[in-house]
């Protein structure tokens, strides 16, 4: 589980593409000190687990398998790309984004980007499948960046970027037609399953 509140910005220094699968190294500093093999770090936004640890110089290794890389955008990555990094959350520990599990629901497409005058507006695509589950002033977690929507339309969504979020996330270089992960709340997404089911039915 985790919050959504990036804690620094890694880069992919080597990708190992498979038939169906893809192995990814990413270099940090903070997050990819000393996590445990097994331990989870959400990669813009995607929970994936370490598999293996250089010593030194702070490389991680992530498997990644067929079915993350086609429902995120992490197939899209390329050797020098910046990447969100968060380690899982501490339970205790203060929650200033929202519960985030890192199972990514979609991708998004930037459509337009209104500079305000210390902030940003961005509009998004979003699937319309997505949409039952977006209210406006409800969260969303775009490329593992916890955000609060602005607009919840039927096929798109709008945020607002403060500063710090474009200084020290990915989003903030970020420009028109690129695509972000997507996670909708996940209160959202139990909701409809049980408003879905027949009361009569043990199942």
């Amino acid at each position: 589980m985790f919050t959504g509140i990036i804690e620094e910005l890694g880069e992919v220094v080597a990708i190992e593409p498979g038939a169906d699968s893809s192995r990814i190294m990413v270099r940090g500093e903070v997050t990819t000190a000393d996590p445990a093999h097994g331990a989870s770090i959400a990669v813009n936004g995607a929970c994936l687990t370490v598999t293996d640890r250089e010593a030194k110089g702070g490389v991680v290794t992530f498997d990644v398998m067929a079915e993350s890389l086609r429902r995120t955008v992490l197939g899209d990555l390329a050797v020098g790309d910046a990447v969100n990094l968060e380690r899982a959350m501490v339970l205790g520990a203060r929650l200033d984004g929202h519960l985030v599990q890192g199972h990514v629901d979609g991708t998004a497409t930037i459509v337009e980007r209104r500079p305000g005058d210390r902030w940003e507006e961005v509009r998004l695509a979003i699937d319309p499948a997505l949409a039952p589950f977006v209210v406006e002033k409800g969260s969303i977690c775009l490329d593992g960046v916890s955000l609060t929507l602005t607009v919840a339309g039927d096929d798109h969504v709008e945020v607002a970027l403060i500063p710090t979020t474009m200084e020290l996330t990915t989003l903030g270089r970020k420009g028109v037609g690129d695509r972000v992960n997507v996670e909708v709340d996940i209160l959202g997404k139990y909701v409809q399953r049980m408003l879905a089911l027949d009361p009569k039915d043990p199942r």
